[in-house]
């Protein structure tokens, strides 16, 4: 029986995208995702409720997306989870999950108007 590994997720970016280059030359671009929801409090009231999600591009997607989109953006994501395992200096083992994106749309600027207009 098949699986699928599916993401979609519509949010704004907390963050400018960090760009890097691996050992091999490939472009990595990854950023801070936040999605809202309102949950009910128990109190006949809803909560916004913010889920943050990390982001990764590679190769052209990288390259594009993480120099046009900036802190604030609205972009629709699809993708897939990956959960990666790395150990730091002391030995520990982490744990990370990740949205690997293989297709990103800008929906809206996340920069004000004013300064819209003033930077064109």
């Amino acid at each position: 029986m098949a699986t699928l590994n599916k993401v979609i997720l519509i949010g704004n970016l907390g963050a400018d995208p960090e760009i890097r280059e691996t050992a091999a030359g490939n472009t990595v671009a990854q950023f801070s995702l936040a999605t809202n929801e309102y949950r009910p409090n128990g109190e006949g009231t809803y909560e916004e409720h913010t889920e943050w999600h990390r982001i990764v591009l590679f190769g052209q997607a990288a390259d594009t997306y993480g120099r046009m989109l900036s802190k604030g953006d609205r972009v629709f994501i699809d993708g897939r989870i990956q959960t990666r395992t790395w150990q730091d200096a002391e030995g520990n083992e982490h744990k990370i999950r990740e949205i690997i994106a293989w297709q990103v749309r800008r929906l809206s600027n996340g920069m004000p108007a004013a300064k819209a207009a003033v930077n064109g």
